[in-house]
């Protein structure tokens, strides 16, 4: 357990922590609006089969917001560049919630780099008739029993992440999601347009259960991306990766593996 690395690179004026471990086929993770955390559970599942990297996003964690972040889409310009400097080629590009939301207006631009795209929980599109969840209108425990279905899981996340130490990291991470999502919400009119351009193996993966984003999302993006999987995790909320780690992992084992012997 435990089994990484984290340094830091300078890149367009940012000092960005990366975490990284494992070996095998290059897997980089993108994190959701809470923020990189730490190395977590299902991460070190993942590193048993592939590198696993996760940068933490220019303005989280603390760090100064860059004067050129103002939309989503400078984020999925920001992680091109990342792909570039790192010289990382064939990339499973995994993105949670927020970072579902960058992964999939990445993939748009450029996917030269790219071995397949799976998308968590993700932002970014707007269903009519199904407004997402606004955690801006919730406080900080009430936001964190949002993202859960086990609130027995909720109530263990709001002991490890509400701690007085940690408030003004989570107050610049709220900070910089409602930057990049307040107006509109959650979404990019121009996103869903251009999401028929992704054209790699794509998963969706979602709880049965979210209440952020409900499962309606995860069929949209399944109907705007062409061939795109869905797995929809029984008795789960927002947060796959955490409330069903053993089944996320599984499913996103499976889908690689099944892409690399399509190849």
């Amino acid at each position: 357990m435990d089994a990484h690395a984290t340094s830091f690179i300078e890149l367009a004026g940012c000092r960005l922590r990366v975490m990284r471990g494992g070996a095998g086929p290059v897997l980089l993770l993108l994190h959701g609006g809470g923020g990189a955390d730490t190395w977590l559970p299902y991460m070190e599942k993942l590193a048993q089969r592939f590198e696993v990297i996760v940068p933490e996003h220019p303005g989280f964690g603390g760090t100064e917001i860059p004067s050129w972040l103002d939309r989503v889409s400078d984020l999925a310009n920001f992680y091109l560049d990342f792909l570039e400097r790192l010289e990382l080629r064939d990339v499973h590009l995994v993105g949670l919630s927020l970072g579902g939301w960058i992964a999939a207006d990445l993939a748009v631009r450029n996917a030269s780099r790219l071995a397949s795209l799976t998308l968590v929980a993700a932002a970014g599109i707007h269903v009519p008739g199904v407004p997402p969840l606004d955690p801006f209108m919730s406080n900080d425990e009430q936001s964190i029993r949002d993202l859960f279905h086990d609130q027995k899981l909720a109530d263990e996340a709001i002991a490890r992440l509400l701690r007085p130490e940690t408030e003004d990291i989570r107050l610049t991470n709220r900070l910089v999601v409602a930057r990049l999502s307040w107006r509109p919400r959650f979404h990019d009119p121009l996103l869903e347009k251009w999401l028929h351009r992704i054209r790699l193996p794509t998963l969706i993966i979602w709880g049965e259960n979210d209440r952020l984003f409900p499962l309606e999302y995860a069929h949209a993006y399944q109907r705007l991306i062409p061939g795109a999987a869905v797995v929809v995790l029984a008795q789960c909320g927002h947060l796959p990766e955490i409330e069903k780690a053993d089944e996320f992992v599984a499913a996103l084992e499976e889908f690689c593996s099944r892409g690399k012997a399509a190849a």
